[in-house]
């Protein structure tokens, strides 16, 4: 019995010693230049993810005030708990720190004071400390987003970055949804193995580079490499759902196990978040799909009549107590990020009610005032988007689902909606219908023909289809661009997907629109949708489209088998380019064209 007697003994007067309580002191990580990621770290209360007295993350609440000398601007930052403050590395599930990001706009002496409290008003340690530092000014460039400031919602219908000014178009992969449904990240398990299994991300390990981020030795090689290829074939966005638990997938979620909503998983969020300041660096968007139609609210089917419980949705769909946290736990984490945009669910079912609170509570919450957007069924739209317009919620963008051959016209009719609403929206195109094939592989890719065909009688379609319907039609009608959804027949599904290279050339074919814009500085942002100026006051396919600036600027996108429209352009010079290839071309006949009409 002695050697039981000992090792009680031990235990008993280790343990104290081991959830002892910091001593309130703050610690300042991070390259201090601006736009880049400043952490502040609080040696707090000693806490574990499971405790439920308190509860870490649902009854202390840090919060940090940021300032910048010049008194503009300032940020009141949600903090969250980070454990023993390097557990993406230990996998540590308790600890004293406590964390807070700043991705501070200027050089110069920022401020903090910082808010660390018991949600019954108690002070904890470390509550009213206040300090300083010194920024630098960034010294990135090319892709990274930190040499150009964060992507900013400015009333208009793109994106501006806040530190070059530019606007921003994005192309990029919508699929596979369930991205992060990955191996190597902690506690990540597949709850319905057959139809959402793990990724390993193998086919991407030859993408990793010497230096790019790990964690735990070799993990993370798979992902890391896949942000490599996709910022390497010139895209820059990428979207995930952080929660599908009861949806498709059901392999993703930030909490400690599946049904435990009110503890959250230390060192897979920070996992994650190494992958995400990859993308960042790496000159990578990142939408954040918030939750899955399944899992949305508590009807699972869109039909009244087929209601039943879900168990998996946050507060029924409400905002309420689960959902509040994970937002908060989401923007504590991960809002810093210069690019992103909340999404508030795939194909989205709440009730208008619901939707405008899970807004409202985001734009209150997150310090940064990133762009939050809708996406909702092709069907669903007429009755979900209107109540939503203006100044009825605090949306400032929708993420179209559409069929692949409508996109213009419903870019083009959403764009008008909301400019006449007072609230001109970002709108994308994230999903291409029909929701089976989507945007094919490229031809030859594991024996793939290249078609996507209906199973009844339409007209089978392939890539090239896309980068004129989907990819040109959302951008001449004046769309922030497009995100390539995968179907779920096809190789390389939307489910199952661990190759990007399955859409090789639908890369390309996005590098080179994106780049076209960019090359030719055409001032797209002054320039606003108007077919009927080359005869098509429908917007319809198959048809010349129109963005213009009248008297200054044309670009028309006229499709093969269509003639070039007449247009009274005195004093303006004609050019033509291959769409395919951006390149400027004369031989037309028969072939897809855009004309830049310009001085």
């Amino acid at each position: 019995m002695k050697p039981l007697l000992v090792s009680v003994a031990f235990c008993l007067f280790a343990l104290p010693a081991h959830s002892r309580d910091g001593d309130g002191s703050v610690h300042i990580s991070g390259e201090l230049k601006s736009w880049h990621a400043v952490t502040l770290t609080v040696d707090g209360p000693f806490a574990r993810e499971t405790d439920t007295d308190p509860n870490p993350f649902t009854e202390i609440e840090l919060t940090v005030q940021f300032t910048h000398a010049s008194g503009k601007p300032t940020y009141r930052v949600p903090g969250y708990f980070a454990a023993d403050g390097k557990a993406a590395e230990t996998s540590a599930t308790s600890g004293t720190k406590w964390r807070a990001h700043l991705s501070p706009d200027l050089p110069g002496k920022w401020s903090y004071e910082i808010q660390f409290r018991k949600t019954n008003g108690e002070a904890l340690v470390g509550d009213g400390r206040r300090g300083s530092f010194e920024i630098e000014p960034s010294d990135k460039s090319g892709r990274d987003f930190r040499g150009r400031g964060r992507l900013t919602y400015i009333g208009e219908r793109y994106l501006q970055f806040a530190g070059d000014k530019t606007r921003f178009l994005k192309a990029g992969p919508d699929a596979p949804e369930t991205l992060l449904a990955y191996t190597d990240f902690d506690g990540t398990v597949a709850n319905n193995p057959k139809k959402g299994p793990l990724k390993t991300w193998e086919r991407h390990l030859q993408d990793w580079n010497e230096g790019d981020p790990t964690w735990q030795g070799e993990k993370g090689k798979g992902l890391i490499g896949a942000l490599n290829y996709l910022a390497a074939k010139g895209l820059n966005s990428f979207s995930f759902l952080p929660y599908n638990a009861g949806g498709d997938g059901d392999n993703v979620w930030p909490f400690i196990s599946r049904n435990e909503k009110f503890h959250y998983d230390c060192s897979k969020l920070d996992q994650w978040g190494i992958v995400f300041d990859h993308a960042t660096e790496n000159g990578l968007y990142l939408h954040f799909k918030l939750q899955e139609t399944e899992n949305d609210d508590n009807r699972r089917g869109h039909r009244e009549e087929k209601t039943t419980d879900v168990p998996t949705s946050l507060d029924g769909g409400d905002t309420g107590p689960e959902r509040k946290l994970y937002l908060r736990e989401l923007i504590a984490r991960y809002s810093h990020h210069l690019a992103l945009n909340w999404n508030l669910g795939e194909e989205n079912t709440q009730s208008p009610e619901q939707v405008k609170a899970m807004a409202e509570f985001i734009r209150q919450t997150d310090p940064y005032g990133h762009l939050i957007v809708i996406h909702t069924f092709p069907g669903q739209q007429d009755k979900v988007y209107p109540p939503l317009l203006g100044g009825q919620s605090a949306l400032t963008g929708a993420s179209l689902q559409n069929p692949w051959d409508e996109v213009h016209r419903r870019t083009a009719k959403w764009l008008k909606a909301s400019t006449d609403s007072g609230n001109p929206w970002v709108v994308a195109n994230d999903e291409q219908n029909p929701a089976d094939l989507g945007v094919p592989p490229d031809p030859g890719y594991e024996g793939f023909d290249g078609k996507a065909r209906y199973k009844d009688n339409r007209r089978n379609y392939d890539l090239h289809d896309i980068r004129r319907e989907t990819l040109w039609g959302n951008l001449i009608a004046g769309g922030a661009g497009v995100e390539y959804y995968f179907g779920y027949r096809l190789p390389q599904n939307d489910l199952l997907c661990e190759d990007f290279r399955s859409r090789d050339l639908s890369w390309d074919y996005c590098r080179v629109a994106l780049d076209f814009f960019h090359g030719n500085e055409i001032p797209f942002w002054e320039m606003t949708p108007n077919d009927a100026l080359v005869g098509n006051p429908g917007s319809e396919s198959g048809k010349p489209w129109c963005l213009a600036k009248e008297g200054e600027v044309y670009l028309i996108y006229v499709p093969a088998g269509a003639k070039s429209p007449s247009l009274k352009t005195e004093g303006l010079k004609a050019r033509v380019f291959d769409p395919a290839t951006g390149a400027e071309t004369k031989d037309t006949e028969n072939k897809d064209r855009v004309l830049l009409i310009c001085r």
